[in-house]
């Protein structure tokens, strides 16, 4: 087996993942440390969500080994909150019948007693719990400058507003790992220019470790510290944003004009 690396943060080594006969990803090993942002890319097909399902706990890989903070990981989809990881989804996701306000407020739903979740079915409130989470949640959604939408339903808010708001609730978990599955995709340019601050500032979340999986180039060049290019489900390049623009091998298989452009991938 290979070995576990024993630093912190998020550690993949020679995850190989087959659907039957297809090989979705062969060997794959990546780092994602504390405080760092990493960028997973790749053209249509490389193997980028199934890598993300691995880590979320809905793909078990055919083989290799998962650590976080250099103990073994088997993650799974119920239990991601308890072992420190948060995850955005593409699109929004949020729970529709509740408020902005209560939706973030989710997010941190496992450090509070039982007492939180009847708050939430509006059964008697003041809850210690409930007024430390609604507090904290308050605070997360004036970060990311939707507050005032506290009180709306999910179904009455702009689009690149409610994944505002999922980021919020996935931060409201205090989590050691942040999973980002394309943020951007359905944003405008303004609205992804403001996306990529937020993102650049999500390291300083308690030395959180984020690995972001996206088409959009540009954001990723921009917001990443290191990034990690699969092709066909293999590693094909890994490094810094000048180091992978300049690689010759990621040019000819993926980003050829499309860095010096701007454009998505």
């Amino acid at each position: 087996m290979t070995p576990l690396d024993d630093s912190a943060g998020l550690a993949l080594h020679g995850i190989t993942v087959r659907f039957g006969g297809l090989t979705a990803l062969e060997g794959v090993s990546l780092r994602v440390p504390p405080g760092q942002v990493v960028g997973v890319i790749g053209p249509n097909g490389a193997g980028k969500t199934t890598l993300f399902n691995v880590v979320c706990g809905l793909v078990r890989p055919t083989g290799g080994t998962i650590a976080l903070d250099g103990a073994p990981l088997a993650p799974r989809p119920h239990r991601l909150a308890r072992l420190g990881i948060a995850r955005t989804l593409q699109g929004v996701g949020l729970f529709k019948g509740m408020t902005v306000l209560e939706n973030v407020m989710t997010g941190a739903g496992h450090t509070a007693r039982a007492g939180f979740l009847a708050g939430l079915l509006a059964l008697p409130r003041g809850d210690r719990d409930e007024r430390r989470l609604r507090e904290e949640a308050l605070a997360l959604l004036d970060r990311f400058g939707v507050a005032g939408h506290a009180n709306a339903l999910p179904g009455t808010l702009p689009y690149a507003v409610g994944k505002r708001v999922a980021l919020a609730r996935a931060l409201a978990a205090r989590p050691r790992l942040l999973l980002l599955d394309e943020p951007a995709g359905g944003l405008g340019a303004q609205d992804i220019e403001e996306l990529a601050e937020v993102i650049t500032s999500l390291p300083g979340d308690g030395g959180c470790a984020v690995m972001l999986v996206e088409h959009h180039v540009d954001l990723v060049m921009r917001v990443c510290g290191r990034i990690v290019v699969l092709d066909f489900g293999r590693l094909l390049a890994e490094g810094t944003p000048d180091e992978i623009r300049d690689d010759p091998a990621v040019a000819e298989a993926y980003l050829g004009a499309a860095v010096e452009e701007g454009a998505q991938a």
